[in-house]
C-alpha cells in the first residue's frame, strides 16, 4: 500500500467533501510522503481487483487510520457490499451521524486525483452549476474561461433550460427536475468525459436564449480568474484588496497567490476581501502558502497543529508561519462564504482568527460547510483506487479546531448576504461583496445563524440554492462541488 500523506503540512492537501488528494486536511490533501510511524496494510496480490480485495484494503485503512476509531460501525458485513463506497458509507455511518464525517471518507482514482493536482486537469463543460428545488432551475454560479461553456457564451447568471443528445429531443430541465430531481439533471448532462456532447439552451443575462452544440473537452481549473480572480477595489478612495480563490487543489494556485499579493503590494492594500464562497478545499500546502502571505512579521508563530488518532500520534505536526516575499499583514480581513467553503478555506479562516482583533475579522455571506478534519490517501495502485480516509483534525494557535457545525460558530464577527449571481464576481455591487466592504468600513450587519452545513449550499437569488452534486461525485467534483 503507498500512503501519500497531504496533511496540513507543508504539502497537504484539503478537500471540500473530503476530497482526495494525497492528503487531505483540515478539507484536502497533499502530495508529501508518507508519515514515518506504522505501516499500513499492504494490498493483496491474489484475485487482485476483486470487490471483495478493495473492500478489505478499505477495511484496513480505516481499523488503522480512521480519526474516530470508536465511530466505526465494527458490524457491519463487507460480503453484503457489491462496490467500496457503499461499504465505507456503511462503516463510517456512526461519525456521520455525529457531523463528524459528512461524507469526507471516500473512495476515488488515483489517476484522476493525481493529474488534478499536478495541472487542474479536468474534463466536462467548465461550468459550477447550483438548482433551486422549489422551481425546479438550474443557474450557473461561474464559469471556466478556458472551457467550452464559456466560448458557448455561459457565464454566471445564465439559467439551462433544456437538455438533450440532439435538437430533437431536449427534455427542458423543469421537467427533467420535476420527474427526477437533481441526480436527473446530472445525468442528462452525461458523463464527464471528453467528446461527450450535448445539445443545450440556455438563457443569459439580458434574456437572450441561445441553443448550442457543447462537447465536453479536458481543461484545466485555473485557480485565480484572469478576469475577476485578483482586484483593487476603490472604496471612497481606500484600495481594498479582493482575492477570489477559486481551489487550492491545484498546486500552482501558490504563484498564483503569490502573482495577486503582489498587486495588492503594488497598490498599498491593507485591507482584503478573500472570497471562498465555492472553494472546496484542496492542497494543504497552497493553504500554508496562503497563511504565509498573510503572515508578515509572523514569521516562526504558529499557524497551525495537526492532530492525528492517540495511537497514531507520533505522526502529529505543528506549522509555522515562513518567510514569503510578496507577504503583508493585513488590518482588516472579510471572508466571503457559503456552505461550499470548506476545508482548505476554513483552515485558512480558523488559523487567521488568533492572530486578528476581534473586529476585524469576519466570514460574509452564509455559514460553511464544517470541516475542521483532513484525509490521508491510501494507494492500491493496481486497482487505481485510493481510499480518502478521515485521519486527522486542524487546531489553530489557540488550539480550537472543533466549527463541525461551521465557522459561524467561532468567528468573532458574521454578516449575512445572498450570493448574487446576478452580478459579476468582483463587483463592488454584488450582495457579498458589497457587504464585505461595509463590514471594512466597521458597519454593523445581520450576524450569521450558527448550525450545520452538510448540505453545502449556497444562498442565492432567486432563492435559496445548492450545488448541483452527483450522488458519486468524481475527483474534480469533490474538491470542486458543482463543476461539470
Amino acid at each position: 500500500m503507498k500512503f501519500h500523506a497531504n496533511t496540513p503540512g507543508r504539502a497537504a492537501l484539503v478537500g471540500t467533501l473530503a476530497i482526495s488528494l494525497a492528503s487531505c486536511g483540515g478539507g484536502g490533501g497533499s502530495n508529501t510522503p508518507a508519515p514515518t510511524g506504522g505501516t499500513p496494510t499492504t494490498p493483496p496480490t491474489s484475485g487482485t481487483c476483486s470487490i471483495s480485495n478493495q473492500i478489505d484494503f478499505a477495511n484496513d485503512v480505516l481499523n488503522e487510520w480512521y480519526l474516530f476509531p470508536d465511530l466505526l460501525d465494527n458490524t457491519v458485513d463487507a460480503s453484503a457490499f457489491n462496490d467500496v463506497q457503499s461499504y465505507l458509507n456503511a462503516r463510517v455511518a456512526p461519525a456521520r451521524a455525529q457531523a463528524r464525517d459528512k461524507g469526507f471518507t471516500f473512495a476515488t482514482s488515483i489517476a484522476e486525483e493525481n493529474a488534478l493536482i499536478s495541472s487542474g486537469s479536468s474534463a466536462g463543460f467548465g461550468i459550477r452549476l447550483a438548482f433551486d428545488q422549489t422551481n425546479n432551475r438550474v443557474f450557473l454560479l461561474e464559469t471556466f474561461e478556458n472551457a467550452p461553456g464559456f466560448a458557448a457564451g455561459m457565464d454566471r447568471g445564465t439559467e439551462l433550460n433544456a437538455i438533450g443528445t440532439s435538437s430533437t429531443n431536449l427534455q427542458t430541465v423543469n421537467s427533467i427536475m420535476a420527474a427526477g430531481g437533481p441526480q436527473a439533471v446530472v445525468d442528462a448532462l452525461g458523463p464527464s468525459d471528453p467528446g461527450v456532447t450535448r445539445v443545450i439552451r440556455f438563457t443569459q443575462l439580458g434574456g437572450n436564449v441561445i441553443e448550442a452544440t457543447i462537447a465536453k473537452t479536458d481543461f484545466s481549473l485555473d485557480p485565480i480568474s484572469d478576469r475577476y480572480g485578483a482586484l483593487i477595489l476603490n472604496d471612497g478612495g481606500k484600495n481594498v484588496g479582493y482575492l477570489n480563490l477559486r481551489t487550492f487543489i491545484v498546486g500552482d494556485a501558490a504563484n498564483q497567490l503569490r502573482d495577486a499579493f503582489q498587486l495588492f503590494n503594488t497598490n498599498g492594500v491593507d485591507e482584503l476581501i478573500i472570497d471562498f464562497r465555492y472553494n472546496g478545499g484542496g492542497l494543504v500546502s497552497v493553504a500554508e502558502t496562503f497563511g504565509d502571505l498573510l503572515g508578515e512579521n509572523r514569521v516562526g508563530q504558529l499557524w497551525s497543529e495537526t492532530v492525528l488518532r492517540p495511537s497514531k500520534s507520533s505522526e502529529n505536526s505543528t506549522e509555522f508561519f515562513e518567510s514569503e516575499v510578496q507577504a503583508l499583514q493585513a488590518s482588516k480581513i472579510a471572508f466571503i462564504t457559503t456552505g461550499s467553503s470548506a476545508s482548505a478555506s476554513e483552515l485558512v479562516i480558523n488559523s487567521m482568527i488568533p492572530y486578528l482583533n476581534a473586529d476585524s475579522i469576519a466570514i460574509v455571506g452564509s455559514n460553511t460547510s464544517g470541516k475542521p478534519v483532513g484525509q490521508f490517501g491510501f494507494d492500491f495502485e493496481a486497482c487505481d483506487l485510493r481510499i480518502r480516509a478521515v485521519t486527522f483534525q486542524t487546531l489553530n494557535a489557540d488550539g480550537n479546531g472543533d466549527y463541525f457545525t461551521g465557522l459561524a460558530s467561532v468567528i468573532p464577527n458574521s454578516c449575512r448576504a445572498t450570493d448574487d449571481l446576478f452580478t459579476p464576481l468582483g463587483d463592488a455591487n454584488e450582495a457579498s461583496i458589497a457587504t464585505s466592504l461595509d463590514f471594512l468600513r466597521g458597519g454593523i450587519c445581520t450576524a450569521i445563524t450558527a448550525g450545520s452545513n452538510g448540505q453545502r449550499t449556497a444562498q442565492s437569488a432567486p432563492s435559496a440554492m445548492q450545488m448541483l452534486q452527483p450522488d458519486r461525485p468524481n475527483a474534480t467534483q469533490y474538491e470542486n462541488p458543482g463543476v461539470f
